[in-house]
Order: structure tokens, then C-alpha cells, then sequence
């Protein structure tokens, strides 16, 4: 179906070839992107079982998305040049194996150290994925695949809590932790018998990997900065040494960049990214709301345990409309955008917003008998939109990349999207967890949580806003020179 008049094109389909390969690419990112969101809800009973302080917790959910972060563009260098399928191998095998290690920790030092090298598995994998599917597909078909993983990604995300929540229901908070992370399992060796037989034979692209290693320190050391303070608050001082050293490795990232680009080399983020205002915007709106997102289901899992004394069942039925809610909006985010075009984007973050605020305002005053549908209700609307807008916000920052960079681009905006999480996830359960601890009270510490995860969703919107302003191309579909080709579950503009 296009937005302009004219005749509408034929619906491209994908091959027996390419659907085996899609199928390998879906298999491998729900089994890697669901984990998160399922260990959300265990985070009260592995508290428990393990005896983990709130830096630990930090850690252990934190640490997942740092670690996917970073793994993401050495992962796609690396598979550029020696081809991606064994790649994808390795690392789905980390995953699996290291799954096995999170089950059976009796530390938290140990599980800490376990989920960094899940996420580094995961970034491994994840950017063969992105790799694979631009490497086998074309045009149409390149942007339904995409589309598609990027769905899936939204329904992992909302499952998560569901799936958790029956696990823990059925087997108990002891064995019921341990049980999620064993569910990765059957899932990891399942797709990786797939991945060998079916992905693509490896074709390298280049002679030699060109990885920047010293910008991907840079990062890293930029993001602890940033997560460190909500880890361990130091006083004053403290603080104000945090924030002076981010801001000298944010100028030496900057500096090394530019730097590494005019001797020749390919730097960590390519500088025609940063030149493009739209994908720039696009990106801010995609990490203000993955992190938000991240930050919020998590503390609303901690507070209907640990504040309102729900059980795993209980809170994850709080959680199940947002589930519900984003795979339809998802399906349905095709009519939308014609209708809206990019202003989709804005209305889902709004929504969004809207949603994070009006939670931590009703569990601030509302009856406890009430409480849980009222937090229902607003689920079903944070749901419905982030599903509106997730994959419509990346079809657009895709599009604005410039050529040059097609191939990075995606690579760069999860590597962002990690990074924020792991910021906002360390950030926000700190807050929560220390106003907890310091006898602030369970709705007190959610309405400050709630205020901040809609200030930096309100971040987004502002983001969104002006990413449609400078945007040469941001029409309406009504206007006859842009083509919106959309089906049930993705969408791609061109």
C-alpha cells in the first residue's frame, strides 16, 4: 500500500532461502532480547536468594546492557571482515553457556560477572543479525526484515515480565530465578542448530578489521562516568569529579573521532552520522526511550513486589497489557504513519510520557485496593505506545542515514540505545532502591522514579519534534513525492 497516488507496487516475498535465514535472525534476537526483560521480574527474588546489595542489582541489570553496548560495532567489524556466521555462532554459544552460570550463581559477584559476558554474547550476535539481513536483503525486502527484527525486539521486551512472572509463579522465588535464565537454554541451541545449517556461508568484505579500539574505551569509560555516581553516590565533590571527568572523555571521544577519521581510518561513530541532524535526533528519541522504557519496567516490577507485596504472578499480570498493547499497536503502526507520517513518533513518545507520569502520580494517592488496575490501565496506554513508535522512529533514523554509512548506521543506534539503558536502568533502580533503603516509602520512591523516567521520555518528545522540523523529507503522506510502504508489523519509508 503506498501514500501516494499512483499505482500501488507489487508486494515483494522473500525466498525459501531468505526465510530460513529471517527465521535464524528472529530466533537469535528474542532469545538474546527477551532476557532482560524477563530478569526484571526476578529481580526481588534473586535479591533474596543471594543476599545482594543495591549496587549489585545495579550490576546485574545494568551491566547486560553495557556490555551488549559495546559488543555491537568490534562485532560487525569484525564480521565485515571475516564473515558474520561463525560469529553469530560464537557468540549465541557465550550466551547459552554463560546462562548456565547466571542459573547456578551462588554470589552476586559471580552472576555480575556472568551478565557481562551474556551481553557481550548478545552485542555479538545482535550485530551479525543486522549484518546477515542487510548483507542477504534488498530494497523492500531489506526494510521488512529489518522491520521485523525490530518488532520482535518490542515483543521480547514486553513478554518478558509475563513469561517471568508464570515461571516464578510455578516453581517458587528460590528455583524460579534460577529456572529464567535457564530458559535461554533449549531457546540458544535450538536457534544455534539453525544458525549453522542455514545462515549464509561467510564472505568477507575487507582485508583488515579496523576497530578503534580506542574509541570504544572512550565509550565505555564515558558510560561508567555516567553510571558509577547512581552505583556508589560519592558526596559533592564526588559528583562534581564525575561530571568533570565525563565531560573531558566526552571532548577526547569527540577529538579522538574526528582525528582517527582524517588519518584515513574508520572511527567508532562515523562523522557523517553526527552531520546528519535527523539521524542524530532520531537516535536521542530511540535512547531517551529505550533507557526510560527499560528503567520504568523494571522499578514498577520492584514496587508491585516489593512495595504493594504482589506476587511474581500478580505483578506480571500489571505488566501483561503493556505486552498485549505493544504487539498491536506494532501491527497496527503501518495505518497510523499514514496518516501522521513522522508525527507518529511524536505521539507515541507522548504517550509514553504521559503514561511514566500518570503512575508514579496514582501510586503517590491512590487507594492500594485500587492501585494495581489503575497501574493496569496505564500499561495498556505505555504499551500501545511505544509499539506505535518503535519501529516507525527506526525506519526514520535508517532513512537519514547518509550512504556512506548505511552499513553502521543500525550498529550505532542499538550500540545507543544499550548504553542509555544501562545508564538510566543503574540511575533509576539506585534512586528507587536508596529512597527505599533511607525510609522514604515504596510510593514515594516510585513517584520520583516515575517524574524522572517521564522528564527523559519529555527529552524524547522534544527530540522527535525537532528531528521532524530539520528534516528535509518530512512529509505528510498526503503529499504525493514521499512512498510509505508498509504491512502488519513493520514499517519503511523511502
Amino acid at each position: 500500500m503506498t501514500a501516494a497516488s499512483g499505482p500501488i507496487p507489487e508486494k515483494e516475498r522473500f525466498d525459501a532461502a531468505g526465510r530460513r535465514v529471517l527465521l535464524v535472525c528472529v530466533a537469535g534476537g528474542f532469545t538474546t532480547l527477551i532476557d532482560q526483560s524477563v530478569l526484571n521480574t526476578s529481580i526481588p527474588a534473586l535479591r533474596g536468594t543471594l543476599h545482594a546489595q543495591p549496587a549489585h542489582l545495579q550490576w546485574i541489570v545494568a551491566g547486560y546492557s553495557l556490555a551488549f553496548g559495546l559488543a555491537l560495532i568490534p562485532g560487525g567489524r569484525l564480521g565485515d571482515v571475516k564473515g558474520r556466521k561463525w560469529f553469530f555462532v560464537i557468540g549465541l554459544a557465550l550466551f547459552t553457556l554463560v546462562s548456565l552460570v547466571s542459573a547456578t550463581a551462588t554470589d552476586p559477584t559471580v552472576l555480575i560477572a556472568a551478565r557481562l559476558l551474556q551481553g557481550a554474547g548478545a552485542g555479538l550476535v545482535n550485530s551479525q543479525m543486522i549484518g546477515t539481513l542487510q548483507d542477504v536483503f534488498d530494497g523492500q525486502l531489506r526494510a521488512r526484515a529489518l522491520g521485523m527484527y525490530a518488532v520482535t525486539g518490542s515483543l521480547a521486551f514486553a513478554l518478558g515480565p509475563p513469561i517471568g512472572g508464570l515461571v516464578l509463579a510455578a516453581a517458587g522465588p528460590e528455583l524460579g530465578w534460577r529456572i529464567t535464565f535457564l530458559l535461554n537454554v533449549p531457546f540458544g541451541l535450538a536457534t544455534l542448530a539453525l544458525a549453522v545449517r542455514h545462515l549464509p556461508r561467510p564472505r568477507p568484505a575487507a582485508r583488515h578489521a579496523d576497530l578503534d579500539l580506542l574509541g570504544l574505551l572512550l565509550v565505555g569509560a564515558l558510560t561508567l562516568a555516567l553510571m558509577l555516581p547512581f552505583v556508589r553516590p560519592p558526596g559533592l565533590a564526588g559528583r562534581l569529579a564525575f561530571a568533570a571527568g565525563a565531560l573531558a572523555l566526552l571532548g577526547a571521544l569527540i577529538g579522538w573521532q574526528r582525528r582517527y577519521a582524517r588519518t584515513g581510518g574508520h572511527p567508532l561513530i562515523h562523522p557523517a552520522l553526527t552531520r546528519s541532524a535527523p539521524y542524530a535526533l532520531g537516535t536521542a528519541t530511540a535512547m531517551a526511550q529505550f533507557g526510560s522504557s527499560l528503567a520504568a519496567s523494571l522499578v514498577l516490577t520492584m514496587f508491585l513486589q516489593d512495595g504493594l507485596g504482589l506476587s511474581p504472578m500478580g505483578a506480571a499480570l500489571v505488566s501483561l497489557p503493556s505486552a498485549l498493547a505493544m504487539a498491536t499497536a506494532s501491527g497496527l503502526a503501518w495505518r497510523v504513519v499514514q496518516r501522521l507520517g513522522r508525527r507518529t513518533v511524536t505521539v507515541g513518545m507522548t504517550g509514553s510520557a504521559l503514561a511514566m507520569l500518570l503512575s508514579g502520580i496514582v501510586a503517590q494517592w491512590a487507594p492500594a485496593v485500587v492501585l494495581p488496575w489503575l497501574l493496569a490501565l496505564l500499561q495498556l496506554l505505555g504499551g500501545a505506545s511505544v509499539g506505535l513508535m518503535g519501529s516507525t522512529n527506526q525506519a526514520y533514523v535508517l532513512r537519514h542515514a547518509p550512504a556512506e554509512a548505511a552499513g553502521v548506521s543500525g550498529a550505532i543506534l542499538q550500540m545507543a540505545q544499550r548504553i542509555a539503558a544501562a545508564v538510566a536502568v543503574s540511575a533509576l533502580s539506585g534512586v528507587y532502591l536508596r529512597e527505599t533503603a533511607g525510609g522514604g516509602g515504596h510510593r514515594s520512591a516510585y513517584l520520583t522514579a516515575g517524574l524522572v523516567c517521564a522528564a527523559v521520555a519529555g527529552l524524547a518528545v522534544l527530540a522527535s519534534v525537532f528531528a521532524g522540523r530539520v528534516s528535509g523529507r518530512d512529509r505528510t503522506p498526503e503529499k504525493p513525492d514521499e512512498t510509505v510502504t508498509v504491512s502488519p508489523g513493520r514499517t519503511s519509508v523511502r
